[in-house]
């Protein structure tokens, strides 16, 4: 062990290094520039801000050694003498390279005046890089909170379609990578959420995600990313939130339809809203379920936006194609998918029944012939035969008006 200095020989160790410290600190800031690319790289007003540190944990280090209890507000003041700035513009890998130069110039220059002094040096670094790692763990802790913050906002402004002005530069400061089509998925809530996990599921599908909890629902924001590869297959969404199913909680999982863009997935949102929370009435639907498989349900809960794409995309499609396709589809729905009870009814052969349903697939996209996607159809006419005597009673009006 080095023997302690005594009360004569400390006062003069002090008064030299007092003596001294500018002269320290002018070459501290020379080696620096010297052995640090990164150092000579940065604008001068951030170089200076890198030196008051520098000189600041020299002078810091005089006072310790005249008093080591003062140990924890010391550390503590070197980085307080650091701008907000600095400390995001430099890592804490960067922060250690910095004390190492520092130590390493300081105990050069000390080193004729003693063991105790080199040890004390010892001791005082290992405190400063400490200090050094909490504050950065502290910045990152309150950085994560905030970013949890926005996330959750933006998410729910994309939830409430109350995008304004600031939801762009707000996604902007989340590091959104998702370009083009983005897509909303909705479940709940796990026991254990794990968010990175989530994260790196998704990364690994090309996949950009924003991710919000609200209560026991959980739902992600979910976009084709610029990182993507080339190499990578693009997954469609209903691959990919089968991919992330295992991220939710037990229960349902419904994904909304595509949405062209990011600032457009309020519509995604809605329809994947509406069908989660209507979900439980179909009594086997599969796990991730599409909203639009939910359009019946939903129709029958009040959704505007179902009942206007039941009408928009199945309705007035086939009655302006053909009169007698809207015909045939309300015929055979009522005779129980029944194609000769069908043929009977309209005075057609079983053949032209069957001809007619597949235009009616190849116009609309769903198949008549099969019982989930009948009842689409069944409240897809109900709903536009609905509104065309609505149509007609208001032009009656009009007219009488």
């Amino acid at each position: 062990m080095t023997e302690r200095p005594t009360a004569q020989e400390k006062a003069e160790t002090l008064a030299w290094l007092r003596r001294i410290s500018g002269d320290l600190a002018t070459t501290t800031l020379r080696r620096l520039e010297e052995s640090l690319t990164w150092y000579s790289e940065m604008p001068p007003g951030r170089r200076s801000a890198v030196g008051l540190v520098a000189q600041a944990g020299i002078s810091a280090f005089i006072d310790w050694y005249d008093d080591p209890t003062s140990t924890p507000w010391i550390a503590a003041d070197i980085f307080a003498s650091a701008p907000r700035e600095l400390l995001r513009s430099i890592s804490l890998t960067q922060t250690l390279q910095l004390i190492r130069v520092t130590v390493e110039t300081t105990e050069e220059r000390v080193s004729g005046r003693g063991g105790g002094l080199r040890e004390s040096m010892l001791l005082y670094s290992r405190e400063v890089a400490f200090a050094a790692a909490d504050v950065y763990a502290r910045a990152a802790e309150a950085r994560g909170l905030w970013d949890a913050r926005l996330e959750a906002l933006v998410v729910d402004s994309i939830l409430t379609g109350e995008a304004d002005e600031e939801l762009p530069s707000r996604i902007a400061a989340l590091g959104w990578h998702g370009h083009g089509e983005v897509a909303v998925l909705v479940g709940t809530t796990p026991p254990q959420l794990d968010v990175d996990q989530l994260r790196r599921t998704a990364r690994k599908l090309g996949v950009d995600v924003l991710i919000g909890v609200q209560g026991s629902r959980l739902v992600l924001v979910i976009g084709r990313a610029e990182w993507g590869r080339e190499d990578l297959e693009q997954l469609a969404f209903s691959e990919i939130a089968t991919r992330l199913e295992p991220g939710f909680g037990s229960g349902h999982l419904v994904l909304g339809p595509t949405a062209p863009a990011l600032l457009d997935a309020g519509l995604s949102a809605r329809a994947a809203l509406a069908g989660f929370a209507v979900a439980k009435s179909w009594r086997h639907a599969p796990r991730p379920v599409d909203a639009d498989d939910l359009l019946p349900e939903r129709a029958l809960a009040g959704d505007p936006l179902a009942k206007a794409t039941l009408i928009e995309r199945i309705y007035r499609p086939l009655q302006a194609h053909s009169t007698d396709l809207v015909t045939t589809l309300w015929s055979y729905l009522d005779n129980g998918r029944s194609l000769e009870a069908t043929a009977r009814e309209l005075f057609v052969h079983p053949n032209t029944v069957r001809y007619r349903l597949k235009r009616v697939s190849d116009v609309i996209g769903w198949d008549a012939t099969g019982p989930r996607e009948a009842l689409i159809l069944q409240t897809a006419l109900i709903l536009g035969s609905i509104g065309s005597d609505v149509a007609r009673r208001r032009a009656a009006g009009v007219r009488r008006g």
